[in-house]
């Protein structure tokens, strides 16, 4: 009884238990009710067409009434007493002491004995000397001559249909009983095997195997769809802890050289007599190295915030042709001094639900990535910032012709710390696109690479319909 399956069909057993009582003996008790109501009538109608006999014929008419009456089969009752009790015509033989001093209904059943019908119900008393054999209800009518007059109906057939009920009763409680114990063996047997399963494999997982998985079944019920939930969300921790691994790999990889130089400066600088420029010099590249420490720490909680949907930036509508247009003016002088075309395609404006500073900030990374990766690639090195509206969505696509972005790399690209240039020549801390990514997921977009042949495509998709200026 610990398990919720047996305190379940423990209930369930309960529940139909009484409700089948209720029912079964609701309808007893209307069955008899109304048998009862039924068999009144006939006695009243058959003491109406008496009376009348009596009225028009007197006794003798009265008796003949009785006599021809009482040969004929069926379950009335029908006595013709003198005052003293003596039964003087009918088919009762005898019948229980006071009934005959009544006046009009009986309170009660009585017991009586038909004429011809010879002893008890069981049969062991063929003379009649033991209990009578049959029940029965009857209206005792006193005649002005002091006669008495008792017309009855036999109780068998409301009995037989009450001791009917009764059985249908026990035999439904017992198949109830056999079906609990059936639906507890087939049904709450399996589920609780099923959650046994689940609890083993949580034990598993518990002790530190993370690959490991609850079992589905395939049937597709409750505890199919509960492992699955389930099973997604180890999924996505496993998918968390290896992702917290590798920034975390990726910070001490990446931090280590920085925070190296910042030492090795320090101490070069107090290993002898500098001057005062010289000082200043240094102080100046420690501050320069720790600004970009501090901005990859802000990259880093930013990308948090943004992905933990706890950032507190503030929405509205902007337009994006605006930021195109102020990303492009900043980057041209950056892309000139470095040889490569900057344009921007920009048919008109488009304003959708966004945060500027975000949009700008993501846009601008992928800009500054774009034409970092695209100086000294070829001829021409050209990038161009283009604003295209789809059905339902607004695009800002940053497409170059670089050496572009391998399909099994693009996915991994826009991870925290993730730089494809193994010699780490290229300036960057591997979070341009990865907090593009969280920006895009801050306004419910998305961001999309493909390959240009030659180059990359980087799409900011904004979801809902835009409205021109």
């Amino acid at each position: 009884m610990k398990t919720t399956a047996a305190r379940l069909s423990a209930l369930f057993l309960v529940l139909f238990a009484l409700c089948a009582t209720v029912l079964v003996f609701y309808m007893s008790s209307l069955s008899v009710r109304m048998l009862t109501t039924q068999t009144q009538e006939t006695v009243a109608a058959e003491a109406q067409v008496l009376g009348r006999a009596y009225q028009r014929g007197g006794l003798p008419l009265l008796v003949r009434f009785v006599e021809t009456r009482s040969r004929q089969p069926g379950a009335n009752l029908y006595l013709v007493a003198d005052p003293n009790g003596r039964i003087l015509s009918g088919n009762v033989e005898s019948l229980d002491p006071g009934v005959l001093e009544t006046d009009g209904w009986t309170e009660q059943a009585f017991e009586y004995r038909r004429f011809g019908v010879r002893g008890t119900a069981n049969g062991d008393d063929p003379v009649g000397t033991s209990r009578l054999a049959h029940r029965a209800v009857a209206l005792v009518l006193r005649l002005p001559n002091q006669m008495i007059l008792l017309v009855g109906r036999d109780l068998g057939e409301p009995e037989i249909v009450r001791d009917i009920i009764n059985r249908a009763l026990i035999v439904a409680f017992g198949m109830m009983g056999v079906g609990a114990l059936l639906i507890w063996f087939f049904v709450g047997r399996r589920a609780l095997k099923r959650i046994d399963n689940v609890s083993e494999a949580s034990r598993r997982i518990m002790g530190g195997d993370l690959s490991g998985r609850l079992p589905v079944t395939g049937s597709g019920d409750e505890f199919d769809r509960l492992s699955e939930n389930l099973n997604g969300m180890l999924a996505r921790i496993a998918k968390l802890n290896d992702g917290l691994k590798q920034v975390s790999d990726n910070i001490a990889h990446d931090l280590k050289t920085p925070l190296t130089r910042l030492r090795n400066r320090a101490e070069a600088t107090l290993s002898g007599k500098k001057t005062a420029t010289e000082y200043r010099e240094a102080l100046e590249a420690n501050i320069a190295e720790s600004d970009h420490l501090i901005r990859t720490f802000n990259a880093i909680l930013m990308i948090s915030r943004l992905e933990a949907g706890y950032s507190a930036e503030q929405t509205g509508p902007v337009d994006l042709a605006e930021i195109v247009a102020d990303v492009v003016e900043l980057y041209e002088p950056v892309a000139e001094e470095q040889g490569v075309i900057l344009e921007a395609t920009v048919p008109s404006a488009a304003i959708v639900p966004a945060n500027r500073e975000l949009v700008a900030q993501a846009l601008s990374n992928i800009v500054d990535n774009a034409i970092k990766y695209s100086a000294g690639s070829g001829d021409a090195p050209k990038v161009v910032v283009s604003l295209l509206r789809e059905a339902n969505s607004v695009v800002m696509e940053v497409a170059d012709n670089g050496p572009g972005i391998g399909e099994d790399d693009r996915e991994r690209v826009t991870e925290r710390f993730v730089r494809l240039e193994q010699s780490r020549s290229q300036p960057g801390s591997g979070l341009g696109l990865s907090l593009a990514k969280a920006v895009m997921k801050f306004h419910g977009g998305g961001l999309e690479l493909s390959g240009r042949n030659p180059g990359l495509s980087v799409r900011m998709v904004f979801p809902g319909d835009s409205r021109r200026a």
